[in-house]
C-alpha cells in the first residue's frame, strides 16, 4: 500500500500544478533534502545504490563538495518534477533509520543519472571523487 501511495505522490508532483522543491525549514512533508535523501508524504527516505556529496556540512571535500552536493540536489528536484516517475520501496531501513527506495525517471534510476552526470558515486563501492 505504501508503494502505491508514494507512486501517487510522485505522479502528481510531476504535473505542472504541483512541484517538489528543496526542503527548507522544519516543514519536511514532501521535499528533497539532498542528492540522495527525500521526504515523501511525511516519511524520510534514502535512495539506494548511490551516494551524493554533502550539502551543508562537508566531510572531506570542503566547499567544492558542498557546491557539488547542491548541484546534485537541484538535479534530483528537476528529475522529480519532470514527470514519468516511479518508485520501488525496498521495504528495509538504512543506517539512520530511513526507508530505502529507488526512484526512476523515465525508467532510469535517478542514481544512475546522477552518477553518469558526475554528481554522485556508486555506493558502497564507488570512490568519493569529491574528496581531494
Amino acid at each position: 500500500m505504501k508503494h502505491l501511495l508514494l507512486a501517487a505522490i510522485i505522479a502528481v508532483a510531476g504535473t505542472p500544478a504541483l512541484s517538489i522543491g528543496v526542503c527548507d525549514g522544519p516543514n519536511r512533508h514532501t521535499c528533497v533534502v539532498d542528492g540522495d535523501t527525500v521526504w515523501l508524504d511525511g516519511t524520510k527516505y534514502r535512495m539506494a545504490g548511490y551516494d551524493a556529496p554533502e550539502t551543508t556540512t562537508n566531510i572531506c571535500g570542503g566547499q567544492a563538495e558542498v557546491d557539488l552536493g547542491r548541484r546534485a540536489t537541484r538535479r534530483v528536484v528537476e528529475l522529480l518534477n519532470a514527470g514519468n516517475i516511479s518508485i520501488a520501496d525496498h521495504g528495509t531501513r538504512g543506517k539512520y533509520g530511513r526507508g530505502l527506495i529507488s526512484i526512476y525517471s523515465g525508467g532510469t534510476d535517478i542514481g544512475d543519472i546522477l552518477i553518469r552526470e558526475g554528481l554522485a558515486r556508486h555506493w558502497p563501492h564507488g570512490r568519493e571523487f569529491w574528496c581531494r
